[in-house]
């Protein structure tokens, strides 16, 4: 009696495995399969080809010809990727273009010898998988030896970012000095003082390891709420320097100020502001319904900030439904090239969240890598999983050589970008955004109450 179910079980089973790896297939080298990278290709053939060894376990040929599938997209997936790769390596006139726009993280230093000599990239993400295990002295040599390769091939100096905003995002760290959060300042006597002498420190020890491009200040005003309990990566209110946008303004310039006092350079994040959006943007698509007045306030630190000498703008891959229900602002045109360029009058680096992040990322990063330079972004954030650069600048190339990027934004970016890094004998003399619209100038103002308990935050706090 019992046997009509259990067959019905055992021919479900039967599916779900070739369906499973199928899907896997699909997505060959996705980011959320980065800890599988070296095996998942070998791994699932091998699954694959051992199901069809044991064929005879399944009913009916559905199971047989889905795994035959899985063998055949498998391999489709994996020599499109080696393809688009060696054709990257190999180099071109458009690829170079749009390649200096890029900046990549990476796993070793050797991989990035060809893509830098070959100025197929135009900076480097410093993550702390770089740092483990070794010393401040070697990792700042191999940083130098890779600039040597850029002077020697008579290119411009790599841009070389890092993530040391302080308290819990700190990824430079041990290897620098864990400082606390900016947030801790805002109950100091002056805020303002306090924070460039912060930013002097941070900057002295980032200048040390040869990183030029810091990932701070986060002008994010801090929820109401605190952090979400799904929320493990965004973590806003544990990073955010206050609520009152004065105070954020006032601290997050002393520290732009300090970082500029060793030659390292900040970047203003992340644009549109995370403070209302309750989705994580590193895992699933985020949206504001807000209008731009009701977001005046959040975007107060951004408009003071936006012209100060010295930072670049990060954009998050957030929807501004009010002005582009279609893209997030990370590669949006209406965003970028109708609010911040032309209303604004934002002439400064603009800079993507990681294309890594699920926000964005399963839309296509080729595409999305193309739109947002073709909307006016300068820097192209491919951080997490360095290897997705490859399909990113060679779909970006192609969009070039269609003319769905014009060479004159290109153009206009490649000067934004030379002012960004001015030679070193010229470092102290940054150059002011002196287009942006009505900039804001205010007293130092005392700490908010929402502030204070920041203050007493240990450098780890969630």
């Amino acid at each position: 009696m019992n046997r009509q179910p259990t067959g019905r079980l055992a021919c479900g089973a039967a599916l779900l495995f070739p369906l499973l790896l199928l899907g896997l297939a699909w997505h060959l080298k996705h980011p959320l399969l980065y800890w599988l990278r070296h095996v998942e290709t070998p791994l699932l053939l091998a699954l694959a080809t051992g199901g069809l060894a044991w064929r005879r376990g399944f009913p009916g040929r559905l199971p047989v010809a889905l795994l035959l599938a899985v063998i055949v997209v498998t391999l489709a997936r994996e020599g499109e990727y080696q393809a688009q790769r060696a054709a990257v390596l190999a180099g071109g006139d458009s690829l170079r273009t749009v390649g200096e726009h890029f900046i990549v993280g990476f796993t070793d230093f050797a991989e990035l010898q060809p893509l830098a000599a070959g100025g197929l990239i135009g900076g480097i993400y410093l993550g702390k998988r770089n740092l483990r295990g070794r010393s401040m002295a070697a990792v700042a040599a191999d940083i130098a030896a890779l600039q040597a390769v850029r002077r020697r091939a008579e290119l411009p100096p790599l841009i070389v970012a890092g993530d040391q905003e302080g308290g819990p995002v700190s990824h430079l760290s041990p290897l620098l000095e864990a400082m606390p959060p900016l947030a801790s300042l805002v109950g100091s006597n002056d805020p303002p003082a306090a924070a460039r002498c912060y930013g002097a420190r941070q900057g002295r020890g980032l200048a040390a390891l040869g990183v030029n491009l810091n990932f701070g200040p986060v002008l994010d005003l801090r929820p109401a709420a605190p952090d979400q309990p799904h929320d493990r990566l965004s973590r806003i209110a544990a990073r955010a320097i206050a609520a009152d946008p004065a105070t954020v303004g006032a601290v997050a310039s002393g520290y732009i100020d300090g970082l500029a006092d060793s030659g390292v350079r900040a970047t203003l994040k992340h644009f549109p502001g995370l403070g209302r959006v309750r989705q994580d943007t590193h895992l699933r698509a985020a949206q504001l319904d807000d209008s731009p007045a009701t977001l005046a306030a959040d975007w107060q630190p951004f408009r003071q900030l936006a012209g100060h000498s010295g930072a670049a703008m990060m954009l998050g891959h957030v929807t501004l439904a009010a002005i582009d229900r279609q893209r997030a602002a990370s590669h949006s045109a209406a965003v970028i090239d109708g609010l911040l360029r032309s209303e604004w009058g934002y002439d400064g680096v603009l800079i993507t969240d990681d294309l890594n992040m699920g926000a964005v990322y399963d839309l296509g990063i080729g595409r999305v890598a193309s739109e947002a330079l073709a909307a006016g972004v300068d820097l192209v954030l491919v951080s997490y999983d360095p290897r997705q650069f490859y399909r990113a600048v060679y779909a970006a190339a192609d969009a070039l050589e269609r003319g769905a990027i014009a060479h004159s934004r290109l153009r206009h970016s490649a000067r934004r970008l030379a002012e960004l890094l001015p030679p070193a004998e010229s470092r102290a003399e940054f150059r002011s955004n002196a287009k942006i619209a009505a900039p804001v100038s205010f007293p130092c103002p005392d700490a908010p109450a929402d502030s204070r308990f920041a203050a007493g935050k240990p450098a780890h706090a969630g």
